[in-house]
């Protein structure tokens, strides 16, 4: 810019670019990315950012020099992460990766999003929901917080581990404590604040099988969780990607905003739809789907006693705590 005659002078033909919407490195692409593996991520970041088209010789090297950002510490990686995720254009910037070879073997979360969308199509789904969600809230000036985000993210990777863990006999909730620790492991790594981001998506993923418990002292104590508001959105995307009853997700909403006699009333809906559905036969019962949440709602119908067989002669009523069937 020149101060004394007001014009911008443009050395590099940037705002012809700009007009052609055309996004080009200054200086050799090889060059720079050598400098700074980092440009690798933030040249895809302004692609997704602006809609710009990469130069030919400026996208030309990125898949080839990507192991460059190998040598580049986790934080600072995460750190970029999570501006392709949370600038408002999270959705682009992953199809931005693809369109450039760069979904795989860059961002380990994010490959577990990539890896999820192959094997299993349908689920991708609630991961795009979630980055829909994301880029709303960003145009809003809304806060978005990392924890939700990547809760979302690794949450079939996490259910996955969570149902093998308790297939092998691990109870409930220590099996997703297991799930949680390998996830993060394999996924996020060493990274700073990984305790706070760990605290806040295991809370958030603990949320889910508790929602279904909706009698008893557990929806007043669950409500008033300081995490309840994040747990709940996280349930009402599972139930707009069909992975959670809509039915569910709205009582909640309804429990969530009601005073204290309007939510006794509603528990008590709630417990005579559950014993209307205990005295339905078994076959009647719908089965749940793939990516339904288990081991932390209403603990399983007891088994059914044998009645004792009384000695020939003897008459009377079945003796006290035995079943009457």
């Amino acid at each position: 810019y020149d101060p004394h005659t007001g014009n911008v002078v443009d050395y590099h033909g940037g705002i012809k670019d700009a007009k052609k919407r055309v996004l080009r490195m200054i200086g050799d692409p090889e060059t720079r990315y050598r400098e700074d593996p980092v440009r690798i991520i933030r040249v895809v970041r302004f692609a997704a950012k602006l809609g710009f088209e990469i130069e030919p010789k400026t996208r030309a090297p990125l898949q080839e020099m990507a192991e460059l950002l190998s040598n580049v510490p986790q934080s600072r990686l995460f750190d970029e992460m999570i501006k392709l995720l949370q600038t408002g254009h999270a959705s682009s910037s992953l199809e931005q990766l693809r369109k450039q070879g760069l979904d795989r073997g860059v961002f380990p979360i994010l490959d577990a999003v990539f890896d999820e969308a192959r094997r299993h199509p349908g689920r991708d789904h609630f991961v795009q929901l979630a980055l829909a969600d994301t880029d709303r809230r960003v145009s809003e000036d809304k806060p978005v917080a990392p924890s939700f985000l990547l809760a979302c993210l690794l949450w079939h990777d996490v259910l996955d581990h969570w149902k093998r863990n308790q297939a092998q006999g691990e109870p409930p909730f220590p099996a997703l404590q297991s799930a949680t620790d390998a996830v993060f492991d394999a996924r996020i790594g060493d990274i700073s604040g990984r305790g706070k981001l760990a605290a806040d998506m295991r809370e958030i993923w603990t949320m889910q099988p508790r929602f279904d418990r909706r009698s008893g002292n557990g929806p007043l104590t669950l409500v008033e969780q300081p995490r309840f508001r994040a747990g709940f959105d996280f349930l009402r995307l599972r139930a707009a990607a069909g992975e959670a009853d809509p039915e569910l997700a709205k009582w909640w909403e309804d429990f969530s905003l009601a005073d204290m006699p309007e939510r006794r009333e509603l528990m008590e809906v709630a417990r005579q739809q559950d014993l209307a559905k205990r005295k339905q036969p078994r076959s009647a019962a719908a089965d749940g789907g793939d990516d339904a949440v288990g081991g932390g709602g209403d603990a399983p119908a007891k088994k059914r006693r044998r009645r004792r067989r009384k000695p020939a002669g003897e008459g009377g009523a079945p003796a006290s705590g035995e079943s009457g069937d």
